[in-house]
């Protein structure tokens, strides 16, 4: 797929031009590294297919490959998936990349070994519609990796952009959990923080890791 091809848009116009924005702003938005919280989670996991949920600019999605996983990396912003798609090239990796939201996306249900979604900014919605579809992409023996930055679902918004009740936080995904999943890790830890990049001053994470037993 070329990230670059508008037309294979699906999601929201306005949250798409808010993140190309963003991107925009920097040469580089993020460290270009893969999320500590990922690779403690997924080393022990054997490779199968793999979603990258907001995948950025491809630190974890060229990790994944690295590691023999078939990646499938999804994000809203066209800037940041050329700056993945390059990655990958330079990286001599391949990764499926998808210009989409997450909901829109239409993915293949229950197909999907690993979800991983490392500081989503997944909105929020009275149906629990990102909530569901991260849930949905799980197989069958599979895990979802979910990590955020610990406090912010309670802090206090500073300023118009950004409300932390417009979001989806991992409480709100466990809460979903039923008999058909097991919680493997729901945890605050030290985080394995970047020494630069957007959210390198964060130093909590909160981990959630369950996987679908049927």
């Amino acid at each position: 797929m070329d990230p670059t091809a508008a037309d294979d848009y699906v999601g929201s116009p306005a949250v798409r031009a808010e993140w190309d924005r963003r991107y925009t702003e920097w040469e580089q938005l993020w460290s270009g590294r893969p999320n500590g919280a990922l690779v403690a989670e997924a080393g022990d996991l054997t490779p199968g297919r793999v979603l990258d949920v907001g995948c950025g600019e491809g630190a974890d999605a060229v990790w994944l490959a690295r590691q023999g996983w078939d990646v499938t990396a999804l994000d809203v912003s066209e800037v940041a998936l050329e700056r993945a798609a390059r990655h990958a090239r330079d990286a001599g990796v391949e990764v499926r990349w998808v210009h989409a939201g997450l909901e829109e996306a239409a993915l293949p249900p229950r197909s999907f070994d690993l979800v991983s979604a490392q500081y989503p900014a997944l909105p929020r919605t009275p149906d629990a519609a990102a909530e569901r579809a991260l849930l949905d992409a799980v197989a069958p023996g599979g895990v979802l990796l979910l990590v955020h930055h610990a406090g912010m679902e309670t802090h206090r918004p500073e300023n118009s952009e950004f409300d932390p009740a417009d979001y989806v936080w991992p409480s709100m995904v466990a809460a979903l959990l039923d008999d058909a999943w097991r919680v493997e890790v729901d945890e605050q830890r030290p985080r394995v923080a970047p020494e630069s990049g957007g959210g390198a001053h964060h130093t909590e994470d909160v981990v959630l890791r369950a996987r679908r037993l049927r």
